[in-house]
């Protein structure tokens, strides 16, 4: 019986039943060590009833070794592996040791363990001493526990606080347990000790502080030795470990410490002792079916004993095992400086990246460091840790390994490199460019990339005066294509795309197809292109890459008026799930874009999208050009959110303030026709920079970008219907040609040609309302009015009551995918695909795929 936990096995009990009922469900229990983690756990476990329950527990010494405990957690389920889509099944083969595997993500290992995790449901899951768990079973585990949904899955974790404590940052709900009342104390006590005398009750009532455990140890041990005043717990009970363990014969403290760096079979294989040595442990109640009772009894066996004594059990541990782990004993049993250790280790770090264990490769290079004799090996070793510790998303680690590197003479261009990426990501690119700058001629162009990336015109100049003729001509033409004439940049990037750097090397001054694309203003090339990456890099597996290329597909698709895209949605998660700061940040201005031309109010449209965002003003950074602020991701896209907001609503002296700020950042030439409608019609013709435009879209040719030239042009042409007519002429980029239609059937209405007027009123309406662009859709029924028609009240907008996952997934479903398809590319279980189509068909009207097919979902 659990005294005074009513309220926490309540929670439990609700998860448990939710589960039975297809309901999933995430749970961190925190608390300090004997405080009952263990026993709300066991308490889950009797509750279970219906549900298979699997359980783990997360081990010191297995802490560095990838997929330790995962493996431990689905054993039962392996044989079940074949249910998964191949590339799933294959990467969690490969990371569990039961077959080699080219892939080398993380994440689609905790994909494979969510959709295994899925096809077993109804399941409790229980991971006891989460803080000892290896990172890589971590990250698999959290992927999976955050994308629970509708599989009839529970997933508990017990843990306590750690210097590094993931499981706090990792956004599950948390259930803290404190100690024990009094009342609560004693009934303890009254279990597990009837027959104490009062005044010794008391005493441990009060020495316990309420901690469970220590209402159980304590009375088993002489009381009249311990001290009169109270000891903090739970170094008292260590120390209470320490004297039992000590009074045991020497054969069974040697087996102890052998079991705390290794299970039962090793450690009598390593000692030769036999398992007769390990009986007294039992007797006293430190040891339990061949495994420690609690994790401050294994504790206490390795660290009460002696240096000398914990040396001779790693050595006899290294004869005994073999590779990784033997290599983990040698450096535990070191006593100084060792090549050839140092040298096993990194051949360990190198095992763990091919099973994408990049967290535990980082640590087994760290210690080969601490062992390299040579300080030049040293900083490369740590100079190598540091990058692990990079993809894995651990920057304060990479900032630390960097660091030592440097305090020993490393300076190499990697470190530099490594350097500002940390600052970059954090939101410095001055830093990173200002690092990038003065590394070396290597790394000149990752600094124009910085540079680029938030409009610094300034320091692409910069870069630029350190290149040779044809690089520099390049980085000319970004210039020229951010701030100067955008048509000469243009021609000056086509004409040296693809050049090498002066002095070779890997990093050429490389723009590809899509970027070309992009920057030419054929976005629907660029949109396919992106596309087909996106899904290459999902059948792969590679999900560590995919927050880059959806941002960028999400700027596609919002530069192409798809105003319900639901891509900046999915780069958003994936991008918290990896820890890819600069890509969330980015994903929340698009988001906010969106929102914007759905006309929202941006404070509704969710966190991150308002006018503001946590790297200052939206948009207003960088005034003097220097961009080097932390702009140029959220900052950017909120800014001209509230710009296009404030077109759409009438507000042009507002949009016109804010798109002037922005005018001169990375695709800011696409706004240039905001500028000038904002401009005319706030009064300030004198401000629209159509120059701009016209020679951006003559080097273009994209026919959308030689149609909206027109639309600027009549917008200040006294006589602008042979500009309107060929505005409105060309269809390949929808909401464009509805901007026009607009413009077009309003100048036609105050000319007094209102048949006229009403033809394009209505076109642009129909455009606008596909496209819930409902800010533009009043204003152009509004216009409809005055020209003399009552324009049909709003159809309703079924689109717009799905949820973005809910509308991602009925697109998909509308192409024929399978649930199980469905949720191989979207990172969810069959399960919960299978959940949100039931939720999403009746408010669509449909009853099955075959109706979904039907439907127009792409507006």
């Amino acid at each position: 019986m659990l005294h005074g936990r009513d309220k926490e096995c309540e929670r439990v009990g609700r998860l448990i039943e939710g589960a039975r009922e297809g309901r999933s469900a995430a749970l961190v229990i925190r608390a300090e060590p004997g405080t009952g983690k263990s026993a709300l756990l066991d308490h889950a476990a009797g509750e279970r009833q219906g549900l298979r329950v699997l359980r783990a527990d997360g081990v010191e010494t297995e802490c560095e070794l990838p997929f330790a405990t995962l493996h431990q957690l689905l054993r039962p389920l392996l044989g079940g592996l074949d249910a998964l889509p191949e590339p799933q099944a294959q990467a969690l083969r490969g990371a569990l040791g039961l077959a080699r595997s080219e892939s080398r993500d993380r994440f689609l290992i905790g994909l494979a363990t969510l959709t295994l995790l899925a096809e077993h449901a109804p399941l409790l899951c229980l991971v006891d001493d989460a803080h000892w768990v290896d990172r890589a079973s971590l990250e698999a585990l959290l992927f999976a526990a955050r994308r629970l949904d509708a599989e009839g899955v529970v997933l508990i974790f017990a843990t306590r606080a750690m210097e590094r404590d993931v499981l706090a940052a990792a956004g599950l709900p948390q259930l803290p347990l404190a100690d024990l009342d009094r009342q609560a104390a004693l009934s303890v006590l009254l279990e597990h000790a009837p027959g104490l005398r009062d005044h010794v009750r008391d005493r441990i009532v009060e020495e316990s502080g309420g901690n469970p455990l220590a209402l159980i140890e304590l009375p088993r041990m002489d009381q009249d030795s311990l001290p009169a005043g109270p000891l903090p717990l739970p170094h008292r009970l260590q120390e209470a470990y320490q004297e039992r363990i000590t009074a045991l014969p020497p054969d069974t403290r040697t087996l102890l410490l052998a079991m705390a760096a290794e299970d039962l079979a090793a450690a009598l294989r390593a000692t030769g002792l036999s398992l007769a040595a390990l009986a007294p442990a039992e007797q006293a109640g430190l040891v339990e079916d061949g495994v420690f009772r609690h994790p401050l009894v294994r504790a206490a066996a390795y660290q009460g004993a002696s240096f000398a004594e914990r040396v001779a059990v790693h050595r006899a541990l290294a004869r005994d095992t073999g590779g990784h782990r033997r290599a983990w004993h040698l450096a535990a049993a070191a006593t100084g400086p060792d090549e050839e250790i140092a040298a096993a280790l990194e051949r360990t770090a190198a095992q763990a990246g091919q099973v994408s264990g990049y967290a535990e490769a980082a640590a087994a290079l760290e210690q080969a460091a601490r062992l390299t004799p040579a300080t030049r090996d040293r900083v490369r070793r740590l100079t190598a840790a540091a990058t692990l510790t990079a993809d894995s998303g651990q920057s304060d680690r990479t900032a630390a390994l960097i660091d030592q590197a440097r305090r020993l003479g490393g300076a190499s261009a990697e470190l530099a490199r490594l350097r500002a990426r940390v600052e970059f990501e954090h939101g410095s690119p001055e830093a990173a460019w200002r690092l990038l700058l003065d590394a070396g001629p290597e790394l000149l162009i990752e600094a124009a990339r910085v540079a680029w990336s938030v409009g610094d015109s300034a320091g692409l100049l910069a870069v630029r005066e350190r290149l040779d003729a044809g690089p520099a001509a390049m980085v000319t033409g970004v210039v020229e294509l951010l701030s100067g004439d955008p048509g000469i940049g243009l021609d000056l990037i086509r004409r040296h795309a693809g050049l090498a750097p002066p002095r070779g090397g890997a990093d050429g001054l490389q723009i590809s197809a899509t970027a070309l694309d992009l920057l030419a203003g054929d976005l629907v090339s660029a949109r396919d292109s992106l596309l087909r990456l996106a899904a290459d890099l999902r059948s792969r597996g590679a999900i560590g890459w995919l927050p880059g290329v959806l941002t960028v597909l999400a700027e596609t698709e919002l530069l192409l008026g798809r105003t319900r895209d639901t891509t900046a949605t999915e780069a958003l998660r994936i991008a918290h799930d990896t820890g890819q700061v600069r890509h969330a940040s980015h994903a929340r201005g698009l988001l906010a874009f969106a929102a914007a031309l759905r006309g929202e109010d941006l404070a509704q449209a969710g966190p991150g999208t308002g006018d503001t965002d946590r790297d200052g003003d939206s948009g207003e950074s960088g005034r003097d050009g220097s961009g080097r602020d932390g702009s140029g991701g959220e900052g950017d896209w909120a800014g001209r959110a509230q710009a296009m907001l404030d077109l759409g609503r009438g507000r042009f002296e507002a949009a016109l303030d804010r798109l002037d700020l922005l005018a001169h950042r990375p695709h800011g030439v696409y706004f240039v026709p905001d500028q000038v409608e904002a401009a005319v019609r706030s009064g300030r013709p004198h401000l629209a920079p159509v120059a701009r435009f016209e020679s951006w879209a003559r080097a273009s040719g994209r026919p959308w970008a030689r149609a909206v030239r027109h639309r600027c042009l009549a917008l200040l042409a006294d006589e602008p219907e042979e500009h309107f007519e060929q505005a409105v002429a060309c269809s390949e980029l929808p909401f464009q040609q509805a901007r026009s239609r607009l413009l077009y059937g309003e100048w036609l209405r105050r000319s007094r040609r209102k048949n006229q007027a009403r033809t394009q009123l209505r076109a642009a309406l129909e455009t606008f309302e596909q496209a819930g662009a409902a800010a533009w859709a009043a204003h152009a029924r509004a216009e409809l009015r005055a020209a003399g028609e009552a324009a049909a009240p709003p159809a309703d907008d079924l689109l717009a009551a799905l949820t973005p996952q809910e509308l991602q997934i009925v697109r998909l479903a509308a192409t024929g995918a399978t649930n199980k398809e469905i949720g191989a590319q979207l990172f969810l279980s069959p399960k919960t695909v299978g959940h949100h189509l039931y939720r999403a068909f009746p408010k669509l009207g449909v009853s099955n795929r075959t109706e979904l097919a039907r439907l127009s979902l792409f507006a």
